[in-house]
This record gives C-alpha cells, structure tokens and sequence, in this order.
C-alpha cells in the first residue's frame, strides 16, 4: 500500500432499514486512519477493476473508524451487490485516502442539511461536525418510510438529536419536506444548503430552493448517481503530453477513445459523479455533461470529465 491507499478491516457490519449495509471499518495494520472532513469520500476497492466511492457518515472527530453506509441496489453496475457480497465481518480490503468535493462552508450562519434516502450518509459527518463547532443548523432526512430507514437510532442517540427532523412519504403530505417552509424560516441571506439522494429528488430541492430566493453559490450538492448521455457528433482529441492524436466517435466517450490509441485514463463511476477521470483542457470547447464541476468551473473550460462530456467544438486539446 501506499499513503493514497490504506488496508481496512470490517470490524462490524449491520444490516439496517432492509437494505442499507452499514459497516465500521477500521485500519488493518493498528495504525490510525487518515482524518477526514465531514462531506469526505474514500475509494473501496472491490475488485480489480471496481472501485466505488462511498461517503464517510461517522463523526469526524473520531480517529479509530470510517463508516460507510451502502444500499443494496438492484440496478446496480456492481458496486453495490460487492460490498453486500463480499465484505464481511473480517474481511480486509483496500480503501483510498479520504477526498472532500463536498465541504461545509465555514462561514454559513445556518446550514440546511437535506438528505434523502442513502443521501443521508455525508450530512450524517456534516452535523457532527456543526454541532461539535456550535454552529447553527437543521438536518431533514427524507425516506419512504421509517422501516425503509438506516440510521434511526444513532440520530436519536445523537448529540444534535434535536435538530434532526425525519420525513417519511408514507405520511402523506403532512409529513413530507417542505423545503421553501425550511428555508422561508430559515431566511435565505445567511443559510447554506446542503442536498444529497437521488437525482430527482436533488433537482427538486435544488430548483424549489432557487425559486424561493436562495442563491445558487449558497446551494451545495452532491449526486450518488447521473444518467449519462454520450448523443452528439464526432470530434478530435489530442493528447498533448502523448502525442496522439484520435476521433470520437458518436456515441462513444473520451475515455474509450484514448483506450483505442494506448492512453490509459482513470476511471470509476463512468457518469460523471466521482471526478476520478479528469482531464485539463488546453484548447478547444467543451460540452460538459457532468454533475462533478460547478457552473463557474464549467465556465472556465479547463478542466472536463472524460467519461462522459464531451466537445462543442471540433477538436480538445487535452493535458494527457
């Protein structure tokens, strides 16, 4: 192993809400973890060429343990039925150094955590940490229903229990979120909001916020899954630092492109989530067609997610 990667052991494993694995991992040699910051991610390496990446749920402040949640997803493309599969109490395996795209903002006056569904895990580190700095701040965990739930009774356990308000769908409207309620009592001047969960879910939350006044820069998100959409015509990349030249054709990405040529490209997800395979863009436009950059990084154009987006110009020139 090296300092990006460490060997972990599961030290316990629960099954919770029917189909969340929740797992406490710890270091395989004795020797403290990496710290992480609350909205951190690890890389789990379930096989050769599967790696995953799963937010840290645990409280930051704790030096002996990560903490994963995981939900038993039937669509899933592997990494999901892995952990379910392989990673018993006992088993050992190797995990990446904690990586953070999705940090608190230390100045915010009040944060707005929404999760919803297996969304929940990073805002789970997000108020451990907020509480811990006696930050003001409220976590909605949106779910079905209480049975379909993980985490119940640590957040009722928790030292911020009271500033955890639970959400089940079949509760009817009455018990569902009312984010532009959040966020009209919350006021929007001062308050950061930060969403998880799935898709459809986030762009609800993401748009009603935007409608009722909060300012884009204050909304903080972070996808588990996209759809990728790979339509639009050919074009040419050129890999400056290896001296190839190759083209793109419809429908097929980047990355598979640079493959075809002898250029190797990181990859996990393959939907534009992670960031693992980015690249930095020397010339050209890009079509960006991820949900990892920004709105202003996009704008920058030096930087795009080669399994996914693509160009709008007829030739990239990447830094590779």
């Amino acid at each position: 192993m090296n300092a990006l990667t460490h060997q972990v052991v599961v030290q316990r494993r629960e099954i919770q809400g029917g189909g969340v694995v929740v797992l406490d991992l710890e270091s395989a040699d004795g020797h403290s973890l990496p710290r992480f910051e609350a909205g951190a991610h690890i890389d789990v390496h379930l096989a050769p060429d599967l790696v995953r990446q799963y937010s840290l749920c645990g409280d930051p402040a704790e030096k002996s343990r990560y903490r994963l949640g995981v939900l038993r997803d039937p669509a899933s493309r592997g990494g999901s039925l892995a952990v379910f599969d392989r990673l018993n109490e006992g088993t050992v395996v190797t995990i990446g150094a904690p990586r953070n795209h999705f940090p608190l903002v230390p100045e915010a006056q009040h944060s707005v955590l929404v999760g919803g569904g297996i969304g929940i895990t990073p805002m789970i580190a997000m108020a451990y940490a907020l509480s811990a700095a006696g930050k003001h701040f409220e976590l909605h965990y949106c779910t079905r229903s209480a049975a379909s739930s993980a985490f119940l009774a640590e957040l009722a356990a928790a030292p911020f229990a009271d500033k955890v308000h639970l959400h089940f769908d079949d509760a009817g409207d009455a018990g569902r979120l009312q984010i532009a309620a959040v966020l009209a009592a919350a006021g929007t001047a001062h308050t950061h909001l930060y969403v998880c969960g799935p898709s459809g879910f986030m762009d609800w939350v993401i748009g009603t916020s935007e409608q009722h006044g909060l300012p884009t820069a204050q909304i903080h998100r972070e996808y588990f899954n996209a759809e990728v959409d790979t339509r639009g015509g050919a074009f040419e990349v050129v890999a400056a630092a290896s001296g190839k030249t190759v083209q793109v054709k419809e429908g097929e990405s980047i990355v598979a492109a640079l493959k075809s040529v002898g250029i190797q490209v990181q990859v996990s997800c393959q939907e534009g989530v992670c960031g693992t395979c980015v690249c930095t863009v020397l010339e050209g436009e890009c079509d960006h067609r991820d949900v990892y950059l920004t709105d202003e990084e996009k704008t920058d154009n030096d930087q795009i997610m080669t399994c996914c987006s693509r160009a709008k110009s007829a030739r990239l020139v990447l830094d590779i």
